[in-house]
């Protein structure tokens, strides 16, 4: 294992023992492996905006079932947010 306070960011694949994990690290945990999926308005139309882990927008879906698909398609985990 690695001692985590030695480094603000962590190769994937890379052990670390959590009992020392940074906030920078815990921060980035899972963030390019997840995204969630919530229910918008835009332009008065019910959307689902799909999110990466972080909060940053990535996409908006007609509905549901197509962002969930579009997440698995980009091989991450897709989360629903209510």
């Amino acid at each position: 294992m690695i001692d985590a306070a030695d480094t603000t960011t962590t190769q994937p694949g890379t052990r670390i023992d959590v009992r020392q994990i940074t906030q920078d690290q815990l921060q980035q945990l899972g963030v390019s492996q997840l995204a969630y999926v919530k229910p918008v308005m835009l332009n008065g139309a019910a959307m689902f905006a799909i999110h990466a882990a972080d909060g940053s927008p990535m996409a908006v879906a007609e509905d549901r079932n197509l962002a969930l698909a579009a997440i698995v398609e980009h091989e991450m985990i897709p989360t629903l947010v209510h």
